[in-house]
């Protein structure tokens, strides 16, 4: 029993040196004076320290340069020129928003970007969160089931834990990040209804400012965070949830498209996670075409950045296993490097 007090009495110092909204430390110290000993004493621990760890009034700085902006676009994507134009011109609209001081009363529109697997929709959403300045923390969607997942569960529950949005908060340490909800046409059908009721309410700036999440038990305010959703298609999105975003269709590449971003994008970098330095493997150009479409034709570039760390590997086995280089990647040959 005094070791349960003595954590109780730590956890109300803990508390009152957090830094808390007034009425949440309130609730706190109101659920440390009935608190009991072991399960319930370990659970409130546990919800205590989750709390304290929110975010609460911190907001990360954002970086208000548009040229800066372009110049990570240019820098992270190649082509896809009316996608950025119109990333840029969402991107002006926050800053002049942000400029005049008016962030406490204007909601940034929800960007989608809509396209096929591979075109490039979530790596986008991470250059406008560098743009900014701002920690990106990724929500994937795919096969999601039950809302609670989203919107966390009661602490009655033996297994209660908070939803994926508030960790998102606390992971990105800040109550301003951008949050991309991934692929939110992939949830689980038989759910469905249930996970976009709780979409619309993230995405309405008339209902996030007060987003209770069943775990914390307490309203928490998303009005500053900048949600970027992803999809491949619009059919399996609620009518609600669409009227609350902006999309952006994502064209697919062309086979000239894909060979410069595989020549100057992707095989360096395949190359840099592989540990082979720049000067040990040549691609001749023959080889390309075979590359670019060994399956026929695909629309985005996610088969020919597998395609290219595949032929990676394989020449840092060789090198671990002895061979001198460089190596040369031909028409005859590209078959051993990327079987298997």
């Amino acid at each position: 029993m005094d070791s349960a007090r003595a954590i109780v009495e730590e956890l109300k110092i803990k508390v009152t040196q957090a830094s808390l909204p007034k009425e949440v430390e309130e609730k706190l110290l109101n659920l440390l004076k009935f608190t009991g000993s072991g399960t319930e004493l370990d659970g409130l621990v546990n919800y205590i320290n989750f709390v304290i760890s929110l975010p609460f009034g911190k907001y990360a700085q954002d970086i208000l340069d548009l040229n800066r902006a372009e110049q990570i676009l240019d820098k992270n994507h190649y082509g896809l020129q009316s996608v950025k134009d119109r990333i840029l011109e969402y991107l002006s609209v926050l800053i002049l928003h942000q400029q005049t001081r008016h962030i406490n009363i204007f909601r940034a529109p929800i960007v989608a970007f809509i396209g096929l697997v591979g075109t490039g929709k979530t790596s986008l959403a991470y250059s406008i969160a560098e743009s900014l300045g701002r920690p990106l923390t990724r929500i994937p969607f795919g096969g999601l089931g039950d809302p609670a997942t989203l919107r966390g569960s009661s602490r009655v529950r033996p297994d209660a834990e908070p939803g994926q949005i508030i960790k998102a908060i606390q992971s990105a340490k800040v109550s301003n990040p951008v949050i991309l909800l991934d692929e939110i046409d992939r949830v689980a059908e038989q759910h469905r209804v249930d996970i976009m009721g709780v979409l619309v309410e993230l995405l309405d700036p008339a209902q996030n400012q007060t987003f209770l999440d069943h775990f914390l038990d307490f309203p928490y305010d998303l009005s500053q965070v900048l949600f970027i959703a992803t999809a491949n298609n619009t059919g399996n999105i609620a009518t609600a949830v669409l009227d609350r975003l902006e999309p952006i269709m994502m064209p697919s590449y062309s086979d000239e498209e894909k060979l410069v971003i595989g020549k100057n994008y992707l095989l360096p970098k395949a190359m840099g996670e592989a540990g082979i330095g720049k000067d040990t493997l040549v691609v001749d150009e023959a080889a390309w075409p075979q590359i670019l479409r060994p399956l026929g034709f695909d629309s985005g570039i996610r088969s020919l950045s597998r395609s290219l760390q595949a032929v990676c590997r394989k020449v840092a086995r060789k090198k671990v296993e002895g061979e001198a280089g460089p190596f040369r990647i031909t028409t005859e040959n590209l078959g051993e490097y990327l079987a298997g």
